[in-house]
């Protein structure tokens, strides 16, 4: 089994959600010991925005674009992402929606006419399913009944994951981060009891 793990936090060490990640990372390699683990930091903003080339490309299906700057990144993130069976992503909640450095990967990997095809009917996913595992950290809570702001990441990940074939999304969280240790640790047990209760082990 080939794991990919994106981390998007720029928090580094102290990431809530880059923890709930590695414990996912965790969960899969006692179900498959022999794993090969890919890790990508993406949260240092070291992944750059498509450029003019790549916006040619996605434009248009006989446009003369060259293989290097974006393009040359996006073919090495979605080969990457072609090879996984498994992808975990692990990222904050950033304006009640995702960091950018997320949609900057996103947008290097939803690419047309090579992980989707566009039809009458809208986009059509080109990769094969396969799990996706998505960690989320945010400052208040945005599900529950005790949630007080909205979620406009979760739709839109199965959305946007969807149009290229990955269907298959499960979501952990750790939310409240931002109300008091109190606060996180009932958060943090409550993801390790839905961590435990998804992998059984």
């Amino acid at each position: 089994m080939n794991i990919l793990h994106l981390d998007c936090s720029p928090r580094g060490q102290d990431s809530e959600s880059r923890r709930l990640s590695h414990k996912i990372v965790e969960h899969l390699r006692r179900q498959a010991p022999a794993a090969l683990l890919v890790r990508r930091a993406i949260g240092d903003g070291g992944l750059a925005h498509i450029d003019a080339n790549y916006a040619l490309g996605q434009h248009s299906g006989t446009a003369e674009v060259v293989p290097r700057g974006a393009v040359a990144t996006s073919d090495a993130l979605i080969e990457e992402l072609e090879k996984a069976d498994v992808v975990v992503i692990g990222t904050p909640m950033h304006n009640l929606s995702l960091p950018s450095v997320l949609k900057a990967w996103i947008d290097h990997v939803v690419r047309a006419r090579r992980t989707f095809r566009m039809t009458p009917e809208g986009k059509v996913g080109m990769l094969r399913d396969r799990p996706v595992f998505i960690a989320i950290a945010s400052g208040g809570r945005f599900s529950g009944e005790r949630a007080r702001q909205p979620d406009f990441l979760t739709p839109y990940l199965r959305a946007i994951l969807g149009s290229i074939g990955l269907t298959e999304l499960h979501f952990f969280s750790v939310q409240g981060t931002g109300l008091g240790e109190a606060a996180v640790a009932e958060a943090r047990s409550a993801a390790d009891l839905a961590l435990a209760a998804h992998f059984g082990n």
